[in-house]
């Protein structure tokens, strides 16, 4: 996994000078604060009007790492009276978990959620990238998009990515929201390991498998999301990139959260639905500095559709303090 790890940075590093050579990638330093006079800051200022009390949600890329393009949806207005908030989803998915939650948190701030590399609409990396890729990847897209400093909420594999970001860039994130916290025995480590790093499965196995699922358990965890409809667009997105499915999961088993946390100085708030993870977030508890787990019962995945305004009052007030 080290072995992984350092090429796939040396890439990442040799890809990225050529790119900042040749202008591709635009340092957080040369665009200085984001302010009217930043086109990106601009564009996004003119294209995120809101409707019917929420902000309306678009779409863009943006570059990143090894001259890899990042695929994010964005809401609200680039301005000084809230600190800009950078979602991160779970795996195997992609932005398209904060669709509702962009539209809701963007009528007071600027609010983005990308698709990180190898999901979504992103591009794909030449090898599985592991955690701390993944936050240099972050960085490099907050860099091209002129946002020097943001509060950063992650989605379970996003969460171990929030926070490896705050304790490797702290001047660049100001606090974080953790959708789970999950500390794993090795016994499930060692177990889930021994799965996640099989070759990927034919597309033939996965779309028979999901079709399995669906008819024995239809939404299973995702009982929170509020229709049929939404719950397909979600089981289609995790379809679409059932190659580098397994990505995540190898990123997250093979990071020490528990090594992060207390290292991590900025607030943190770790929220805890009743999920696959609500057993094992808990024992982060011993490991956060300056921060709580704000158990959520009764919730489980779809609940940022179902209880959007709930936890945008959660967030907001954490955020605010």
């Amino acid at each position: 996994m080290n072995s992984d790890n350092n090429r796939w940075r040396m890439k990442t590093q040799t890809r990225r000078e050529a790119s900042l050579g040749l202008g591709i990638i635009v340092s957080a330093s040369a665009l200085n604060a984001v302010t009217s006079k930043n086109p990106i800051a601009m564009e996004h200022n003119a294209t995120t009007q809101e409707t019917g009390g929420k902000a309306r949600v678009r779409r863009a890329y943006a570059d990143g790492l090894n001259g890899l393009q990042i695929h994010y949806r964005f809401a609200g207005t680039h301005d000084d009276s809230e600190t800009p908030l950078m979602c991160l989803h779970a795996s195997p998915l992609s932005g398209i978990l904060y669709d509702n939650w962009l539209a809701e948190m963007g009528h007071d701030r600027f609010v983005v959620a990308p698709d990180t590399p190898g999901y979504g609409g992103s591009d794909t990396p030449v090898e599985p990238p592991m955690i701390g890729d993944l936050a240099d990847a972050m960085i490099a897209f907050l860099d091209s998009l002129g946002l020097e400093k943001v509060d950063v909420m992650g989605y379970h594999t996003g969460s171990f990515t929030s926070a490896d970001l705050a304790m490797r860039y702290p001047d660049r994130i100001r606090k974080v929201v953790m959708i789970s916290a999950p500390i794993f025995d090795q016994a499930i480590i060692d177990e889930y390991s021994s799965r996640i790093y099989d070759p990927p499965p034919k597309l033939a196995d996965v779309l028979a498998s999901t079709a399995d699922n669906l008819k024995q358990n239809p939404r299973g965890m995702f009982r929170d999301v509020p229709s049929d409809e939404r719950y397909a667009d979600i089981s289609i997105e995790r379809l679409r990139h059932y190659r580098t499915g397994n990505w995540g999961f190898r990123a997250a088993f093979s990071y020490d959260l528990t090594a992060t946390l207390p290292e991590v100085g900025q607030p943190v708030l770790v929220l805890n639905p009743e999920d696959d993870l609500w057993e094992q977030t808990p024992r982060a508890k011993p490991f956060i500095k300056n921060g709580h787990i704000h158990n959520l019962p009764g919730w489980t995945h779809g609940h940022l559709d179902s209880h959007t305004e709930e936890m945008a009052q959660i967030v907001r007030s954490f955020l605010a303090e």
